[in-house]
């Protein structure tokens, strides 16, 4: 149970009366609960009412049915009361049916749980062991190891900020988990919880840094998986949904769900919106051999995708199993839940995992991926989810899952191009040059069709998923000797580089070295067209000592040590984002194609050699070339109340050595001004005035491994 949660006396025996079919779940008025469910293969739907010590008090029958939705009224039923359902109907693997009553499973809309699954063999529909594998039945009950489902009228605050609505050029990602955000600082309330999330030295930390948006790790509630559980490890992550209405109780510091509301009211008055990494691909059940706790026991058949044999699972998402999403009911649960955390959480956009897994049509229409897939339709007609920030994880396990650029609009697209491109870039691997321009201008050739703009390229160095930006710069292999695979799980190929020495060392030479790499990709990051993304802790040289898929490591290999944060670092971060901010030229919708601007007959993008002669194609078919040279305007299609006559000419120096560099001829009555430069990471990157006497002409110097940046500014 939840501490401090404090169900009605149980002594009292309900009825039900009629109800009405709408909405799904439970929900609470004055003098009672509406419950309606959906279930098109059960006999009979049961509501199971318990008491604050989880006994079972009552069964109630749904009286009523209105096509495939079983519903009724418990007149006295109030806000408190521990439910769960049990679903009668065939125990049938052969034909994709798991019914069984034993097993209590969770309300699909509950709004709060008291918890997650205890593992016992009693949670699972078969017999555990019987040698018929899922086929035989079981007849224990699973309550006493189920979470409860809680009546919970919705949190609507009476005064709530109004939303940021920050726009996609001007928005900054900041990719955190609740709990590892929070867990190790020294002054915040309730470590690891929304409190704590939204606390005053949190926002302090966020405003300092420039962040506009904090993108969660998965909230919704979730389970741990048993081979995790048997390890003495948990599902940190949080990637095996089990509610898609209840924010997991792990991080509440109390029993009252309004903690989250009151989160993201406190991140909106500080101007910073929240965008929650929600998992609707699949659920923690598993596949034939997981346990019953919701879908499986409602109606196996609708809620998942099964094979032609009915008694598996189509698993496009590697993790046993695949949420029906082009079920009507099904999508319709989806769609319910997006709007509750939008219009009763009040948060304002969603990260989609496994996002070509949500665009698979059914396998009688073949399975494969389709961008006009009825998920996307419901999505982009919806007059609350089409307004609110949507962005895809481009890919899944399945065939054809690799899906970067094909997403409709208005979604934006994790892009792991970026990612490995300019990591190869900084690591000095050869013929990187080209793909580099490829991931400034926004990834075009991904991206520029259907009216896409630049910023649907969500562009990152990393995530939570592989290493942190330290990490890529201390470490050549993965070590996830701790997560009990044997060092087999995580990716292998991190295009990460030790520069020296795996992992850490007193290395004077090698540790400022890491450090100006560090400093040239997130400054590679923050100029690129696109939006930039930016993993919680990579601003103050968080490790996670070389482990790539800490996905179960809650502890101090992912909290972040706010203790031994990088504060140069820290402020080279935030400086960029201020240059970022303050440059339009480097976050437009426009795609940038060389086109001759109207305004002054220049092209909006440029590719200079460093010997200030324009690139030739032979110049970037050299392998080894290390030194990319941009010069950016505004897109050439901009309309005339956005366009400016200012330019950007930014050096990126992978090489070793110290390159001199012809800057591009000034315009009449304006010099090229150095307002970044990595190397310098103590210099302001950013000049308040045009008139500032630092100002270059001619040939300059540009350090190995750094980013230097000219403005085209007025002459002093």
């Amino acid at each position: 149970m939840i501490d401090g949660l404090t169900p009605p006396e149980s002594g009292r025996r309900y009825a039900f009366t009629a109800g009405r079919a709408w909405p799904m779940g439970l929900t609470l008025d004055e003098d009672g609960a509406n419950l309606a469910v959906f279930s098109a293969h059960a006999t009979k739907i049961e509501l199971c009412l318990f008491d604050a010590t989880g006994r079972e008090t009552q069964r109630l029958a749904l009286p009523e049915r209105d096509g495939d939705v079983w519903f009724g009224y418990v007149p006295g039923l109030a806000a408190g009361q521990l439910y769960g359902l049990r679903v009668h109907g065939p125990y049938r693997p052969d034909e994709g049916h798991r019914f069984n009553p034993n097993k209590l499973v969770i309300d699909p809309y509950a709004r709060q749980l008291t918890g997650e699954p205890k593992w016992d063999d009693a949670l699972m529909g078969y017999t555990v062991g019987s040698g018929s594998a899922d086929l035989g039945y079981d007849r224990r009950d699973s309550a006493p190891f189920m979470p409860k489902c809680v009546a919970v009228p919705p949190p609507l605050p009476e005064h709530a900020p109004p939303r940021p609505e920050t726009p996609l050029a001007a928005t900054i990602v900041y990719e955190a988990h609740v709990k590892g955000l929070t867990m190790r600082h020294p002054s915040v309330p309730a470590p690891g919880s929304y409190t704590a999330l939204a606390s005053d030295p949190m926002l302090e930390h966020f405003t300092r840094v420039g962040i506009t948006a904090v993108e969660l790790l998965p909230v919704h509630a979730f389970i741990t998986d048993r081979f995790l559980h048997d390890l003495g490890l948990t599902n940190y992550w949080g990637y095996q949904s089990l509610g898609f209405f209840a924010p997991d109780t792990r991080y509440m510091s109390g029993a009252d769900i309004a903690e989250f509301r009151q989160m993201v009211d406190r991140l909106h008055g500080a101007g910073i919106e929240v965008i929650l990494d929600v998992v609707y691909n699949h659920t923690g059940e598993g596949n034939q051999l997981g346990p019953t706790l919701s879908f499986r026991g409602l109606d196996n058949a609708s809620y998942y995708r099964l094979h032609e044999d009915r008694r598996y699972y189509i698993d496009d998402t590697g993790t046993g199993n695949t949420v029906n999403i082009d079920h009507p009911m099904v999508l319709r649960l989806v769609m319910d839940s997006l709007r509750y955390w939008v219009e009763v959480m009040g948060v304002d956009g969603f990260r989609f995992d496994l996002a070509t897994t949500l665009g698979r049509r059914e396998v009688r229409h073949g399975g494969g991926y389709d961008r006009g897939a009825a998920f996307f339709d419901a999505i982009r007609q919806d007059p609350t989810l089409s307004r609110v920030k949507l962005i895809a994880e481009p890919w899944d396990v399945g065939p054809g899952g690799y899906q970067l650029g094909a997403f409709p609009p208005p979604f934006c697209e994790w892009n792991d191009k970026f990612r490995d491109g300019v990591r190869r870039f900084w690591r000095g691997d050869p013929g990187r040059a080209p793909d580099l321009a490829d991931r400034l201008t926004g990834s075009a050739r991904q991206f520029d069709h259907s009216g896409r703009a630049a910023t649907a390229s969500v562009n990152f160095l990393t995530a939570h998923d592989g290493f942190t930006l330290q990490d890529v710069v201390s470490y050549a292999h993965k070590h996830n000797e701790d997560n009990g695979e044997d060092n087999r799980d995580g990716h292998s190929e991190n295009f990460s580089d030790n520069i020296g020495h795996e992992g850490p060392t007193d290395d004077d030479g090698i540790r400022a070295a890491r450090a100006q790499r560090k400093r040239a990709m997130m400054a590679t990051l923050l100029l690129s067209q696109g939006t930039p993304m930016i993993l919680a802790g990579d601003e103050l040289g968080h490790t996670q000592s070389g482990n790539n898929n800490a996905y179960a490591q809650d502890n101090e290999t992912s909290w972040i040590d706010w203790d031994a944060a990088d504060d140069d670092f820290l402020r080279f971060c935030a400086r960029m984002i201020a240059f970022r901010r303050a440059h339009p030229i480097l976050r437009q919708k426009l795609f940038l194609h060389s086109g001759e601007r109207a305004v002054d007959g220049k092209p909006d993008l440029f590719w200079w050699c460093a010997e200030g002669r324009p690139m030739r194609t032979s110049d970037w078919l050299d392998p080894e070339l290390r030194l990319v040279c941009v010069e950016m305007r505004t897109a050439q299609n901009t309309p005339p109340y956005a366009v400016t006559e200012r330019a950007i000419f930014a050096v990126f120096n992978a090489g070793a050595e110290t390159r001199e560099v012809m800057l591009p001829e000034a315009t009449p009555g304006r010099s090229w001004l150095r307002a970044v430069d990595s190397d310098a990471p103590e210099a302001p990157a950013h000049r308040a005035t045009e008139d500032d006497p630092d100002l270059a002409e001619g040939s300059v110097r540009v350090a190995g491994q750094s980013v230097a940046v000219f403005v085209l500014a007025l002459d002093p």
